[in-house]
């Protein structure tokens, strides 16, 4: 019986050990191969590469899940990475989220047009809000055929600015709350600020009345906030985007999986297959 509960016991503390060995594995390998994609892209396109990805989470040993957004800790990332590249070396920057605070955006946008090497920003999925800043600093904007950005409107206690100054139009003031005026005040303020700073971002590439009507469009809730906005609306509202996305991003975006579920929501064989045309001429 003594050998047996040693075995047991000496065999618990091997499974307890490998579960948390495992997961310190996969990561390093996934890193590993993310980090060697980057330097092939880079040497490439002869390019400083940034990316900019944010999925849900899972915190390794409790399992929890958590969003991620564009923060503070993204910014001073990015403006060290910026900071370390010379200053006639091509940035490419891969995007990839849902937006976040408007202070860390502007920051990473400012740092990219100051850059006075060619940045080019590639959009394989999503870049909303925060994200469209940031995409409207670069001298290129690059999207997958089915990729799309967002509004800027700002967002006030998690309110659209622009719906809170709606309000103001439809009520006689004496019968608004005074919270709702200082959010109105707020959210004019806020509006003001982010339509100045997008026009600041347009202006060496187009006419000014131009950015300006861009800057309109984008910040004074002619959407709501997470309206697709892809390649041909964008084009309509006179920026320029293309839809020449290198596959190595593709290839890139699959090192950065979203956090595995119980139960798989999307699932299908992940080889690129060929049309009745290509087999044919295969001899298949």
């Amino acid at each position: 019986m003594y050998g047996i509960g040693t075995f047991i016991f000496q065999l618990f503390w091997m499974v307890l050990i490998l579960s948390f060995l495992v997961p310190f594995l996969r990561n390093f390998l996934l890193h590993s191969a993310r980090e060697n994609l980057i330097r092939e892209i880079e040497r490439k396109r002869k390019s400083r590469v940034i990316t900019l990805i944010h999925r849900t989470e899972t915190l390794s040993f409790f399992g929890f899940t958590m969003r991620r957004y564009i923060d503070i800790e993204d910014s001073e990332e990015v403006l060290r990475a910026i900071k370390m590249t010379p200053d006639d070396m091509p940035i490419d920057i891969i995007l990839h989220t849902p937006g976040g605070l408007v202070l860390a955006a502007e920051q990473i946008a400012r740092a990219l047009k100051k850059h006075k090497g060619k940045v080019t920003v590639f959009v394989p999925h999503y870049a909303m809000s925060g994200g469209t800043l940031i995409a409207l600093a670069a001298d290129e904007i690059v999207m997958d055929e089915n990729a799309v950005l967002g509004p800027l409107d700002p967002q006030v206690a998690n309110v659209p600015a622009p719906s809170i100054l709606s309000v103001l139009k439809k009520k006689d003031v004496n019968e608004i709350d005074d919270q709702t005026l200082i959010l109105a005040d707020i959210a004019e303020k806020a509006i003001k600020q982010v339509k100045e700073f997008v026009v600041e971002l347009l202006k060496d590439k187009m006419e000014m009345e131009k950015a300006e009507k861009i800057a309109e469009i984008l910040c004074e809730g002619y959407w709501t906030h997470d309206y697709p906005l892809d390649h041909e609306r964008l084009r309509e509202l006179g920026i320029n985007v293309n839809t020449n996305v290198p596959p190595e991003i593709y290839a890139l975006m699959d090192l950065y999986k979203q956090t595995e579920q119980r139960r798989p929501s999307v699932q299908y064989i992940p080889i690129p297959y060929k049309s009745e045309g290509e087999a044919r001429r295969n001899g298949r």
